[in-house]
């Protein structure tokens, strides 16, 4: 991988093919690979640019307290870094709320926003409150329990199961729990997206078991100009249970921007 030193953190990043910049961010608790599936069929349109958010994967773990918006910030310094002014940006679950986060802070930057299996809400009091129960016992206890029970959760395949096992299980106690933090504390991004004038993709699995599809319909009735691509059978990792799919939606970002 890459590497880049952005708000003073160590910051580790792949970046592959040509054309329109088109960042992808990677959701919790896993890394950039999970977003490899797309590469191939991106790579020929895009100039694409994988990051491991703070504390996941090869970048630079950061003691809890960081928020959405030093998220963004990161993924600001990184294209700094890189000479970008503008780019696409995609995220799949909570690399959807750092895209948002990106929009709310750098509107100008934007050329198009893809969610993957993500939304626009923010968190319920109680599913708030269960964040923070949940990063307390991450760095109490390590991510053993997250590696068991997150799988069955992100997808019904049993091979992506087993697979995703062993990647949250490298994954570091300080990036989960600053992670879960952070989207506990995310604002409602509803209006943010319908005042948004730049092409909106939306790619869901119908199957979702901790997203519901209804989520994306929901952005789909505030914003009737977004592209919604719902997913038969795919659960919460669209990217890689449908990469061909998903590939397919995200396309959308450029033939709409064109």
């Amino acid at each position: 991988m890459l590497e880049s030193k952005v708000n003073g953190i160590s910051f580790a990043y792949e970046r592959r093919g040509k054309g329109r910049p088109l960042v992808l961010l990677h959701g919790y608790p896993l890394d950039h690979s999970t977003m490899e599936t797309l590469v191939p069929m991106l790579v020929a349109n895009f100039d694409l640019i994988l990051p491991d958010l703070r504390g996941f994967g090869e970048s630079q773990a950061v003691h809890p307290g960081f928020t959405m918006a030093d998220y963004a910030a990161d993924v600001a310094g990184l294209l700094d870094h890189l000479n970008i002014v503008k780019t696409f940006i995609a995220g799949h679950s909570m690399g959807g709320y750092v895209g948002l986060a990106f929009m709310r802070a750098y509107p100008e930057r934007i050329l198009g926003l893809g969610l993957i299996s993500s939304q626009a809400l923010l968190d319920a009091p109680e599913r708030k409150a269960g964040r923070y129960q949940e990063a307390e016992s991450i760095l109490a206890n390590g991510v053993k329990e997250v590696a068991e029970g997150m799988p069955g959760k992100l997808t019904a395949n049993p091979d992506l199961q087993a697979w995703l096992k062993q990647l949250i299980q490298r994954q570091r106690p300080e990036g989960l729990a600053g992670a879960l933090q952070a989207m506990a504390e995310r604002p409602d991004s509803t209006e943010l997206l319908a005042g948004f004038d730049h092409p909106i993709v939306l790619v869901h699995g119908m199957a979702d078991a901790l997203i519901p599809i209804e989520r994306a319909r929901s952005v789909k009735a505030a914003v009737p100009s977004a592209n919604l691509t719902e997913i038969k059978d795919a659960g919460h990792m669209t990217m890689m249970e449908a990469p061909q799919k998903t590939a397919d939606a995200l396309m959308e970002l450029l033939f709409s921007a064109t």
